[in-house]
């Protein structure tokens, strides 16, 4: 079986962004898609990133997870200790080969890298899958490129990856290219040789098909394509012609329109067309636990969900889980996030609410006019918004001086009637971290400030601790 490798979430950088949430999403898409390796940034911020490759890590059910490491120990032991958790995790030894880039990046000459990569490769390989990564390989002088690829394979790797950083070459030049690594290091043949190619001359997927056409094993490309090969291009390409190739990839033909498409909308800055009918309609689906489960589970299913429970508050919401657990067969995912919410790190109020005045209509802009209480201070502010509970949180923003990126508002009734109470939920995320806060009250405006409140104020006693 041929390997589709999937470098969307490395391209962030390339024109667009995606949150934490919408990561996940894109992991379980992928997943489903059938690709076989689903490649990650590495570590930059240790808390943030971790969290990231640890949470993707726990959700992935089929696909390989492989994270870059710094060429060092720390760095190495940094990404594993939160990719340990995948099923099928694999360690990246990334490193330029070309001398511009070698000197330019890491101020090292050939000898040194060659060294560095040797040391880096044996470290990972001994925790589990390493692939060595030449970046710039078809710049590099071939000599040194052959030594390097050879004293990787020595060192432990299984998957070799050759890039063409530059996208310099046409399709026939690249395909030489790899003849001639096959040629001069035996030992490839001993290993998965894996190519990378950038879109520079729009020749990505062509460079690519003719690497394939040479006996690679593995292709870096991405569902949602910002200069490098495309996923759905190379399958298709596979597909009709998997007789010429004697391959054919591991990816879902007949669902793959849909699910690039719904990637393509999750990717797209500003999410300005309509969300594709079913989607997230199977991951929606994909969590629920009963009675049987265990905390270890619970704590798993608040991690994939972007929480990061203390030891005190995993056993407060095992408690609160297993309540509602017994009374009913199974426990979805918006019932675990009301679980959290409401019995997660209750912390002392920073910030209390003392008076709101909302003002909106058909005619006018949404104003809300609110006092905060922070000790014995008195603290007040007004803001506009495009709606009164976009306007309410705007205010406390503008009052606090605290902005958080906001994963999730939810309202929902708990009663019946003229009179209903309404609860909200809503999520807030800082450092990679979701934390979140519940209000109930017949006025749906008033729930929602002290549920934005409640996760606030999480987040400032936790900053305060620190």
């Amino acid at each position: 079986m041929f390997r589709i490798s999937d470098v969307t979430m490395k391209q962030e950088a390339e024109g667009f962004s995606l949150s934490f949430k919408e990561k996940i999403e894109l992991a379980k898409l992928l997943d489903r898609l059938g690709v076989n390796v689903i490649e990650l940034e590495g570590i930059k911020k240790l808390r943030t990133d971790s969290l990231r490759i640890k949470s993707i890590a726990s959700i992935v059910n089929d696909s390989v997870i492989a994270v870059p490491v710094e060429l060092n120990d720390a760095g190495i032991t940094d990404v594993w200790n939160a990719l340990q958790y995948a099923k099928k995790p694999r360690l990246q030894v990334c490193a330029p080969v070309s001398s511009v880039q070698m000197e330019y990046l890491y101020h090292k000459k050939p000898e040194a890298m060659l060294k560095t990569v040797q040391q880096a490769v044996k470290n990972c390989s001994s925790l589990c899958e390493t692939e060595f990564v030449a970046n710039d390989a078809t710049r590099s002088e071939p000599t040194f490129l052959y030594q390097i690829i050879a004293a990787a394979i020595a060192s432990g790797a299984t998957v070799i990856t050759v890039s063409d950083s530059a996208g310099v070459m046409l399709p026939a030049e690249f395909a030489e290219f790899v003849r001639n690594l096959y040629a001069n290091v035996p030992q490839l043949q001993q290993v998965q040789l894996a190519v990378s190619c950038s879109d520079n001359l729009t020749m990505a997927d062509a460079c690519t098909i003719s690497a394939i056409s040479e006996g690679v094993a593995e292709v870096k490309a991405a569902a949602y394509p910002i200069g490098t090969a495309s996923v759905a291009n190379i399958a298709r390409i596979l597909n009709e012609k998997k007789d010429v190739f004697g391959k054919e990839s591991n990816i879902r033909i007949t669902q793959l329109s849909r699910i690039v498409e719904q990637i393509a909308w999750l990717c797209q800055s500003g999410k300005n067309t309509p969300r594709p009918a079913d989607m997230f309609a199977e991951s929606s689906q994909d969590l629920y636990l009963t009675a049987q489960d265990d905390v270890a589970s619970v704590v798993r299913a608040a991690e994939s969900m972007g929480y990061d429970l203390s030891e005190e508050d995993s056993v407060k919401v095992y408690e609160a889980f297993r309540a509602i657990a017994e009374k009913k067969d199974k426990v979805s995912v918006k019932e675990l996030d009301a679980i959290i919410a409401s019995a997660a790190m209750q912390v002392p109020p920073t910030f209390k609410l003392d008076t709101y005045l909302i003002t909106s209509g058909n005619t006018i802009s949404s104003t809300a006019h609110l006092k905060l209480t922070k000790g014995d201070t008195i603290l007040e502010g007004a803001c506009i918004g495009s709606g009164p509970i976009d306007a309410a949180f705007m205010g406390i923003e503008q009052i606090t001086g605290c902005h958080y990126e906001l994963d999730d508002f939810q309202i929902q009734s708990i009663t019946e009637g003229r009179e209903a109470m309404g609860q909200t939920m809503v999520k807030l995320r800082h450092e990679g971290k979701v934390y979140a806060g519940r209000g109930i009250s017949t006025d749906i405006v008033g729930a929602s400030i002290r549920a934005y409140l409640s996760a606030l104020n999480k987040i400032v006693y936790e900053e305060d601790e620190q």
